[in-house]
């Protein structure tokens, strides 16, 4: 009765929402004076113009076809189940599961100018498109003379007789946060007396300059000088003989870090340089990440910096931008349809940022002005002619040397204003370095500008210097386009430096640190916006005072560890093994305190009653959801006791969305129910754990609770021991060992089957998508969505990397294979493990050297759209060798596929026949998809890896690599740690509804918003925290929900961060949000998503949109907090457009 009801009045609202919405097009229709045509002066028939309002009407009805259906959609789905907790499973007679499908409406409205935005065709093409000059390109390495990649350089000696030469020669050292040694070793040995010699020897002369990039250095040097010094170095700074430059806590990787981390240690670098110093940086450095994103330039110029520069990018493409003189471009975003995203960007254009390849072509002559190397030290010059040092007798010769290399250098750029960088690792740490190399070239740079028959002025400078010099000559404001100079749009991977070696094996060296990067990330990202909701709650109530503040210090510990592990060497892998280690303990224990963060934050906002908060650190009140027993080990999950009180458990969504979520908590006991706060029972599922593949934990359980968790909110939940008649649904499985003679341990209380041999084919199935396997491998083979007739294949395969047996091997950067991969050849078959239940089921392999798991969600919504995937890997017995998992379909994707760059945009990408095998690997740090006209197969992953197609319809990643020897790039070292590592996956198979031809040729592409919130959802998964006391002593809980209203979908909260009070340890009443608004591409069919989610336009209320708490203000940001921009106005109304990433200053209480 109480159904028909609802339908009723379900019914009669929908007839009234249509009748009042015809109402109100036939008014706007008649008072919306742009809708009249002109010309209407002369009068009309009744007939013409009710002919023309209906056209309208027609034309609005069209618009809003897509919402009404939403509409109707979702009233089936009311009048289908009363509304209440989901429902539970249930289980016909055939033995499949079946889940009553959703009992809340779900909807996907997208306005279609939300759709516009993929399909670009605004703005003008760029000159330069990378995609298109790796097709133009030759790459034939022909050997240039004495510039080995370039050419020979000729110039008239009269060239500068109208416009002098300009040089500024830039004294720099780079200090690599890591590599060799640790950090704190290069900092006690080399870095703080680099800083102490710097404050002494820029003091002897004002024409000295010097520039500085890492801040995590700096930063703790600054913590053990005087007051004396700093103020010195403050006047320095202000007197622009000392540039920081970029400003980042490191020099950051370009290719497997996160744009949420690279956010972040650009934001802790700049934030330490605003209180410090009070300095602003405006260029960008990055001399050795080894390969360049075009997310960099985006990030440096929403922090306002004007210029930047990079060096180490493929040869070939540098020698062909010399020769057309490209080397200085505007770096624009291929989405961008204007200019607010360029930057100038410089390139250098030789072998390496050290001395002999940075004063011109010659490194042999180049050398030779390296005054470090002066005979007697400890270094030479590798082409046997030593440094001189300069005298009165000798100067004019040496001078005109090296203006022959300067003039040579400067003919490969457009204006007159020449960059001579002078520095190299770890450089100017003892005070006769800083006396060799400043005396000797200020003798050169005397003589120079004291004879204006040469026509050059040469100076020392910083890199502001060089671009403020440059902008002046050609007369325009720093940071628009110089007159002639073209506008880039792409990346620059993969590199290589030399020959075919070609940097793409530290896509995947080291794949446990990758992901263990990316759970910290997440960890942190949760910890900072769950804080800053507890303290904004805690000052509203007066709490503040017991709520653990110090909790502060210990979020600017865990940013300032994930920062220091975005450095190049550190997260690309490619480290000393000991400098590893330290960096895992870093990573570790930053873990672990953010748990802490998150546990405090946790308690205080579910407690029902807040006055009864009180922060125990010796017994925290909640416990952890798991823990790790060193730095190199895997998470173990915390075990529920259950007793005869119920336990609770928070469950905490770092997600700014709802999702439906199936949560798994380990218990240790079957007799098990999952009730919510209210009581309701929920649905859930009791599975066995397995220590291997025949063996089951005994007196471990895990139940898995289908539960609906509250954007950035936490959700209370109970267990309880059960009776027998109301206990958990179990599920079943199957275990075929394949011909082995193996020992099985069976778990107690859960069905299992074992077969001797191996299974036949077999499917698993939900509500969405049907995927099936082959019976003797337990290996994926096609998959078929709802809907369709006929399945794709999709077979996965492991295969094995060789490399080479002659001169140069594969080493934790180069990836140097013996040709194709070969099959990957256990020494015994696999055991397959099938396991079925009411909310997902799933197909265990175990094979010698890698253990996979794929599974299917059985759920409404973004879990069961797309296959888990899981590879748990162990190569520790391979020698020079790389697993890879490669998938084959039938998608006829020709030598086109997909990467993302740094999780934040998409770069097309084609295989080069013309070039190795290598040279095809791209950095994967989030997804990659390959696509024809009907279909995309997206690979999404949740740590960094190598991916690459290296045939039509195929899409493969390298999971690890281990390499006994080194690769003669300075490490000294092979990558011979490897450790036990599960890398994540989801696998999403959508059809094409529009695709067409023209779009796909275009070098721009985006994820669908189904994609985009699956990546998010595998990024950041839901905590699951057990309440340590047992139920009597319990104080009431009640589920947190932060969020008044539900953000548009295709917004990501990016970070909501407390920013730090004057005494750095505490927090101020400010927090940065940080948001993101994605593009997204709308052509994917998105029926039956099983989850709201609506766009706006890019719209946002930000004034109601935290419950119980006021906006006090709001003011928009540069992305790292240095500038305002505009005014503070009491609007709390916001717009972004698709892509854009912006920062706004809140205080909110």
């Amino acid at each position: 009765m109480k159904l028909k009801k609802q339908v009723t009045v379900c019914g009669a609202a929908i007839f009234c929402v249509a009748v009042f919405s015809l109402y109100l097009m036939l008014d706007r229709v008649q008072h919306d004076p742009t809708r009249h045509q002109s010309g209407g002066n002369f009068p009309r028939s009744q007939i013409s113009v009710l002919q023309n309002r209906i056209e309208q009407l027609e034309q609005l009805l069209e618009e809003n076809h897509e919402i009404i259906s939403h509409i109707k959609d979702s009233v089936l789905e009311l009048t289908a189940h009363a509304e209440g907790q989901p429902a539970l499973p249930q289980h016909p007679l055939n033995g499949s599961w079946v889940l009553p499908p959703e009992n809340r409406p779900s909807f996907l409205s997208v306005s279609p100018q939300d759709c516009q935005f993929a399909l670009g065709g605004k703005g003008q093409s760029p000159d330069l498109q990378m995609l298109a000059v790796y097709s133009l390109l030759p790459f034939d390495n022909q050997d240039g003379g004495v510039w080995k990649q370039g050419f020979d350089i000729t110039y008239e000696p009269n060239e500068w007789d109208t416009e002098p030469l300009q040089v500024f020669v830039v004294p720099h050292s780079h200090n690599d946060p890591g590599w060799i040694k640790t950090f704190d070793k290069y900092y006690y040995d080399q870095t703080q007396h680099i800083l102490n010699s710097m404050v002494l020897k820029m003091q002897e002369d004002p024409r000295r300059r010097f520039i500085w990039s890492e801040i995590s250095f700096f930063s703790k040097w600054w913590d053990n000088i005087s007051a004396q010094k700093r103020a010195a170095v403050r006047r320095l700074v202000g007197n622009g003989q000392l540039e920081m430059v970029t400003g980042g806590w490191v020099m950051a990787d370009e290719a497997n870090s996160h744009y949420f981390a690279m956010i972040d240690q650009l934001i802790e670098g700049h934030q330490w340089l605003e209180k410090n110093i009070g300095v602003t940086p405006r260029s960008g450095w990055a001399v050795d990440p080894f390969g360049y994103s075009s997310t960099m330039p985006y990030l440096l110029k929403r922090s306002n910096l004007t210029a930047m520069l990079i060096q180490r990018v493929h040869y070939a493409i540098k020698k062909h931008f010399a020769a057309t003189q490209n080397l200085e471009f505007m770096w624009r975003q291929t989405w961008d349809p204007d200019t607010s995203t360029d930057i100038l960007c410089h390139m250098m254009p030789f072998y390496s940022y050290d001395v002999p390849h940075t004063c011109g072509p010659d490194p042999k002559i180049c050398c030779q002005f390296d005054f470090k190397r002066l005979p007697g030290g400890r270094i030479n010059c590798p082409w046997k002619v030593p440094p001189r040092a300069i005298t009165d007798a000798n100067v004019a010769e040496r001078a005109q040397l090296l203006l022959d290399q300067y003039r040579k250098k400067s003919k490969l750029y457009r204006s007159k204003v020449l960059l001579v960088p002078l520095g190299d690792d770890f450089r100017y740490d003892k005070p006769q370095e800083w006396d060799a190399q400043f005396l000797n070239y200020q003798r050169i740079f005397d003589f120079l500008n004291s004879r204006p028959d040469l026509h050059v002025q040469a100076q020392f400078g910083t890199l502001s210097d060089y671009f403020d010099a440059l902008y002046k000559k050609v007369g325009i404001v720093p940071g628009m386009r110089p007159p002639g100079f073209p506008v880039l749009t792409g990346d620059f991977f993969s590199y290589a430096d030399r020959e075919d070696h070609y940097w793409t094996g530290y896509f995947t060296s080291r794949p446990f640190y990758k992901s263990l990067d990316r759970v910290l990330e997440a960890h942190l990202r949760g910890a900072e916006i769950l804080y800053s909701l507890a303290l904004a709650h805690s000052r509203r109530a007066g709490a503040d005072g017991r709520y653990p503040l110090s909790d502060y210090a210990l979020l600017t510990n865990a940013r300032r560890n994930l920062g220091l592990f975005q450095h190049h060497d550190a997260i690309a892998g490619t480290a000393k093994e000991a400098v590893a280690v330290d960096y895992g303990v870093r990573l570790l224990q930053s873990l672990t305190n953010l748990k802490r963060v998150i546990i405090n934050a946790a308690h205080y906002l579910v407690l029902g009653d807040k006055d009864t908060y009180r922060h125990d650190p010796a017994a925290p009140f909640l416990g952890m959801d798991e823990t790790r027993s060193s730095q190199d080990s895997l998470p173990e999950r915390t075990v529920v006791k259950l007793g005869t009180s119920p336990r609770f458990l928070v469950v905490f969504n770092p997600l700014e969305q709802e999702r439906l979520s199936v949560v798994p908590v380990l218990v240790d006991s079957p007799h098990v129910r999952v009730l919510s706060e209210e009581g309701q029972p929920l649905p859930s599922q009791l599975s066995a754990v397995w220590n291997s593949a025949t063996d089951a934990v005994p007196n471990v359980y895990q139940v898995s609770v289908l539960a609906r968790l509250p954007a950035l909110g936490l959700r209370v939940l109970q267990l309880h021991k059960a009776l027998d008649g109301h206990a958990t649904p179990r599920s079943s499985t199957r275990l075929y060992l394949h011909g082995r003679d193996v020992p099985v341990h069976k778990p107690e209380a859960l069905p299992l089957h074992v077969f001797p041999a191996a299974a036949d084919d077999f499917c698993l199935e939900n509500q969405h998508l049907q995927a099936c396997f082959l019976g003797h491998t337990g290996l994926l083979q096609s998959l078929r969505p709802a809907g369709e007739e006929q399945a794709h294949r999709v077979s996965s395969e492991f295969l094995v990397y060789g490399t080479r047996t002659s001169k140069d091997k594969s080493g934790a950067y180069l990836f140097l294979p013996d040709g194709e991969a070969k099959p990957y050849a256990p020494k015994d078959p696999p055991v397959v493990r099938v396991m079925e239940g009411p909310l997902y089921s799933e197909v265990a392999s175990y094979y010698q050297h890698v253990q996979t798991v794929v599974r299917l969600y059985n759920v409404p919504g973004v879990e069961g759209l797309s296959l888990d995937v899981s590879c748990l890997v162990d190569i520790r017995d391979h020698i020079n060798k790389e697993l890879a998992l490669r998938f084959s379909t039938d998608i006829e994707s020709d030598d086109t596929f997909f990467t993302d760059l740094n999780g934040f945009q998409i770069q097309p990408r084609r295989y080069q026949r013309k070039l190795p095998l290598q040279a095809n690997f791209y950095p994967m740090p989030a997804m990659a998809y390959i696509q024809d006209m009907q279909s995309r197969l997206t690979l999404l992953t949740a740590q960094a890896l190598g991916v690459s197609s290296l045939l039509s319809g195929q899409l493969e990643v390298i999971l690890d690599r281990r390499l006994m020897q080194d690769d003669n790039r300075g490490l000294g070292q092979g990558l011979k740690d490897n450790k036990r590592t599960c890398n994540r996956f989801r696998l999403l198979l959508e059809r094409r509804s529009t695709a067409n031809k023209v779009q796909d040729e275009r070098p721009i592409s985006f994820p669908s918003l189904l994609s985009h919130i699956t990546s998010v959802h595998q990024n950041a998964e839901a905590l699951v925290m057990p309440v340590a006391l047992e139920k009597p002593a319990l104080p009431a809980l009640r589920s947190f929900v932060p969020l008044a209203t539900t953000l548009p979908c295709d917004f990501h909260i990016l970070n909501l961060r407390t920013l730090q009070a004057e005494d750095d340890s505490l927090p101020s009443a400010e927090a940065a949000l940080i948001l993101h608004r994605k593009g997204f591409d709308c052509s994917l069919e998105a029926k039956n998503l099983g989850f709201n989610c609506t766009t706006s336009q890019g719209k946002l209320a930000l004034g109601g949109l935290f419950q119980g708490l006021e906006l006090g203000s709001l003011q928009p940001t540069s992305l790292t907090l240095m500038y305002p921009l505009g005014t503070a106005s009491n609007s709390t109304n916001i717009h972004l457009d698709p892509m854009e990433i912006a920062t706004f200053r809140i205080r909110l209480g």
